[in-house]
């Protein structure tokens, strides 16, 4: 089930990033992909849709977010998280 998890998350952020999901490596930043606030947002949107989550994240001030967007790694390490919980 993880593996699938970040199957889809990378599917998602490749799709913002206009590039394949295999470039998208757990060391890649927002910045690497090419990604900006508003991708980074619309992706963070996206990840809330797909796995029925609620993302804490700040837009407005990312550095204060429990949410660490800091790398690829992090962000799929969150969203899986995140589903384990609701999972119950």
């Amino acid at each position: 089930m993880t593996e699938d998890i970040t199957n889809r998350i990378r599917a998602i952020i490749a799709e913002q990033a206009m590039l394949e999901p295999e470039q998208v490596t757990d060391d890649s930043t927002p910045e690497d992909l090419g990604i900006d606030s508003l991708g980074l947002v619309e992706s963070i949107f996206a990840l809330e849709e797909e796995f029925d989550i609620t993302i804490p994240f700040n837009a407005n001030e990312p550095e204060k977010s429990q949410f660490d967007i800091s790398n690829m790694g992090t962000i799929i390490s969150a969203v899986q998280r995140l589903v384990a919980e609701k999972a119950g």
